[in-house]
């Protein structure tokens, strides 16, 4: 796969202490991949760290939002960045480590027959390290939750880890996403699904991140919580 046709699309807010150690770890596995940091406005100075590793690095790209517009929003910007170029594999990966660089080269095998392709912390090979006891509970109900209602076959929906064919994007009605927080990868895998695009799993041990602040909160879980139900109902 030539250096320009796969990209790692990378939202920050607040990863300095991150972002200058998980690129080079990227490119230790997958030297060929295009990176690129879509940064909202971070006030530890992501956004200025980006822009120096662009600079020294024709494989990666910055661009920065005003103000600290959601996950999902991000991820849509990148989708059309990636669109406008000619990238044929496009990554949705966290900044923190908690999606490990060690994967990327499965995610890639897999994707030569699959159209989207799910890291799974919830299946044989798969797992969680260093995580409280209850946000485990939450995020195994929570995945099961989701695949009841939405009568989805996949083991982990809410996970952001993913690598899509170009086509899947070019065919989804990006302007139509509706959720913003971690609602958004469970509507992105339910439309893919709809769409009938092949999606397929892979195993990820997924730790707890090593440097930073975690973003989740109680209201991103609600807009998760309620979004199933308007997917479910044909309201989203």
């Amino acid at each position: 796969m030539t250096a320009h046709k796969t990209l790692i699309i990378m939202p920050t807010y607040n990863e300095r202490e991150n972002l200058d150690r998980i690129i080079p770890a990227i490119h230790a596995v997958v030297p060929e991949v295009h990176i690129l940091v879509v940064d909202d406005g971070s006030p530890d100075g992501t956004g200025a760290l980006a822009d120096g590793l662009a600079a020294a690095d024709a494989r990666i790209h910055a661009v920065h939002r005003q103000g600290k517009l959601g996950l999902g929003t991000a991820y849509i910007h990148g989708f059309r960045w990636a669109l406008e170029r000619d990238y044929t594999r496009i990554f949705e990966m966290d900044a923190d480590f908690s999606h490990q660089p060690r994967y990327l080269p499965d995610f890639l095998r897999a994707a030569e027959s699959a159209d989207l392709v799910l890291g799974c912390r919830y299946m044989p090979g798969g797992g969680t390290e260093g995580w409280p006891w209850r946000r485990e509970a939450l995020s195994r109900g929570g995945n099961r939750y989701a695949r009841t209602v939405l009568g989805l076959p996949y083991r982990d929906l809410t996970g952001g880890f993913k690598c899509f064919r170009r086509e899947v994007l070019e065919t989804l009605d990006l302007d139509g996403i509706q959720q913003k927080g971690y609602g958004f990868q469970v509507e992105l895998t339910w439309r893919t699904h709809q769409a009938g695009f092949r999606i397929a799993e892979v195993p990820i041990v997924f730790p707890d991140r090593t440097a930073g602040k975690s973003k989740m909160s109680g209201a991103i879980f609600r807009e998760a919580f309620l979004g199933v139900w308007k997917l479910r109902l044909g309201r989203a």
